[in-house]
């Protein structure tokens, strides 16, 4: 198991290598009071008022924050029923939290409604939210705000080991959900659009993409950015060099062209 120095160091490599504008982020699930960071900062309790998840977020991800959200925190029920706070009312069930505002039929909002990932009610109390640099518990999964560029670098990356692409929905509503509770779910990295509430209330921005990863899977995940530089000269730095026309490419692209009819 990849010990939490080395998750501070892979944290402070992603930020370099990929020049984030805003700390990759440590989320963990809390199921007791005593796993409360200290220190932590407690939206209702110490700032007097309620956040949603993802402004809790943006508070770490910007501001170096430990933030620790538990249901009294929260102000969107969304993100209470995704992270298992509490059970499901029929009402939310039977469409009406996404109808008519953002479904066109009260059968599409439900349709919606029991494909949203929910953790198992009652297992866990809260969430806590930091810096990966800065965190002082091992997280659940590494959740990383990001543009195009930085995103094919992680996803170059991911894929560098077994080849596969990175599969499933991307989804636009309840980012902070989507972000977190999939990954826990199925150990297997996400893509998430920021939502309305994200943007509209958090700052994220018109070219930023949520990218998660499995604390399981950030040692690889360096390792192959690593090795992508070493071997083929790829980071995110590229974006500020201009090319030159028909640039290098490597041999096996000019193999594969010369068999199919390409003039190389």
């Amino acid at each position: 198991m990849v010990t939490l120095a080395a998750l501070h160091e892979y944290g402070e490599e992603l930020q370099k290598r990929l020049r984030l504008g805003t700390f990759p982020l440590a989320i963990k699930m809390l199921e007791k009071e005593a796993d409360i960071p200290e220190g932590a900062v407690r939206p209702k309790k110490d700032l007097g008022y309620h956040l949603f998840a993802c402004q809790g977020f943006a508070m770490s991800r910007r501001e170096g924050t430990t933030v620790v959200m538990l249901k009294e925190d929260m102000w969107c029920s969304e993100s209470v029923l995704g992270f298992g706070l509490a059970e499901p009312p029929q009402y939310f069930l039977d469409g009406y939290s996404r109808f008519p505002e953002t479904n066109k039929t009260l059968e599409a909002g439900s349709i919606w409604a029991h494909e949203f990932p929910r953790l198992e009610a009652g297992r866990y109390i809260g969430m806590a939210s930091v810096p990966l640099v800065t965190a002082s518990f091992e997280p659940d999964v590494v959740v990383i705000y990001c543009d195009i560029i930085q995103l094919q670098c992680l996803l170059m990356a991911r894929s560098w080991e077994e080849g596969h692409e990175l599969k499933g929905t991307i989804p636009t509503k309840g980012a902070c959900v989507h972000a977190v509770v999939p990954t826990m779910q199925t150990g297997e990295c996400q893509l998430t659009v920021p939502c309305p509430g994200d943007t509209g209330y958090a700052m994220a921005q018109s070219d930023e993409i949520i990218f998660t990863v499995p604390r399981e899977k950030v040692e690889d995940l360096v390792l192959a950015m690593r090795a992508l530089e070493d071997k083929y000269g790829y980071n995110v730095y590229r974006r500020f060099t201009m090319t030159p026309h028909e640039p290098y490419i490597k041999e096996s692209y000019h193999k594969i062209g010369r068999m199919i009819g390409m003039e190389q």
